[in-house]
């Protein structure tokens, strides 16, 4: 049967919208069978940003993609408005290792990672790697850094389109999206707060949000050269019984200032005790913006370190 005109259109809108478009159950975020899943896992390591249609939520897409396509089974892959196939020939392409150019990745890929990994950490990963000696299947040091520069750092079977990076008789391996965002790191493995594990730093990760002691608040507001923004998320109630001078309310009203605000203004955001004002300043280095405080302590720590004055509740 004909792919009727109007949902034609429709295809070929969303086609134009983005150079990968991939028609599958579910979504990006949650996938909702097999096949998809595995799919958007072999993207993930080769795009940052792509387009996902969910055909499980629009059956006159779902119809229609089959006669569209060619193709009777989800999910169904576009690159360059190019139908490349289902799940099989994406694996197919990913083990010949055309997936990367199929996509039009490849002039993008990092092909060696630079790090370093103190001898700390090399000590501790060679005793990782001998305690799992017994596997069937020869494991290496994998890393994977998502989107929001969150380490995952594991043990686990080479894999196809594999990018390494070597330091200190060790070699690690990352996912081609996960190189990019690795250049540059160290790996070492440290004891603190009476705690041990792997510490990673990434050059390439954005700042996130800092912590600003009040005594350093209190210079900084009393300062008439600094633009410091000073924000206050706690409720009307909390404001009447203790305020630090020179805030301002973290409401709609700010929130729309602050957006057309260069991304490099610094901003502190303070609340009670300090628990509040890190969801809410993590929030705005989500967008973007590079110097954002905590205030450590919130207003309690102001009262009892600055201006007794400020009534303690």
């Amino acid at each position: 049967m004909p792919v009727n005109p109007d949902t034609r259109e429709r295809i070929e809108a969303l086609l134009r919208e983005s150079h990968v478009v991939l028609f599958m159950k579910g979504s990006r975020g949650a996938p909702q069978c097999g096949f998809s899943n595995q799919t958007v896992d072999l993207l993930d390591r080769y795009l940052d940003d792509y387009a996902t249609v969910d055909v499980m939520t629009d059956l006159e897409i779902r119809e229609a993609m089959k006669e569209f396509s060619a193709w009777p089974t989800f999910p169904q892959l576009y690159a360059g408005q190019e139908f490349l196939g289902g799940a099989d020939i994406i694996h197919e392409l990913q083990e010949q290792g055309e997936l990367a150019d199929a996509l039009g990745a490849g002039a993008g890929l990092v092909t060696q990672v630079k790090l370093t990994i103190t001898d700390a950490a090399a000590e501790a990963l060679h005793d990782a790697m001998d305690d799992n000696s017994g596997e069937e299947e020869a494991l290496m040091v994998r890393l994977r850094i998502d989107a929001r520069f969150y380490n995952d750092l594991s043990l686990g079977p080479r894999e196809a389109g594999d990018i390494f990076g070597a330091s200190n008789g060790l070699k690690v391996a990352f996912d081609p999206v996960s190189a990019r965002r690795a250049g540059g790191m160290k790996i070492d493995f440290v004891t603190q707060g009476g705690q041990t594990g792997f510490k990673i730093d990434c050059p390439k990760a954005p700042i996130g949000v800092r912590g600003m002691s009040v005594t350093e608040l209190k210079e900084r507001l009393d300062d008439p050269e600094d633009s410091l923004r000073l924000y206050d998320v706690r409720t009307d109630e909390e404001r009447e019984i203790a305020t630090i001078p020179g805030a301002q309310v973290l409401d709609e009203v700010a929130l729309d200032a602050l957006s057309a605000m260069s991304r490099a203004t610094p901003v502190a955001i303070y609340c009670h005790h300090g628990g509040r004002s890190a969801r809410a300043a993590q929030a705005l280095a989500d967008l973007g913006f590079s110097q954002v405080y905590n205030v450590v302590g919130g207003v309690d720590a102001w009262s009892q370190e600055v201006d007794p004055t400020v009534t303690r509740y």
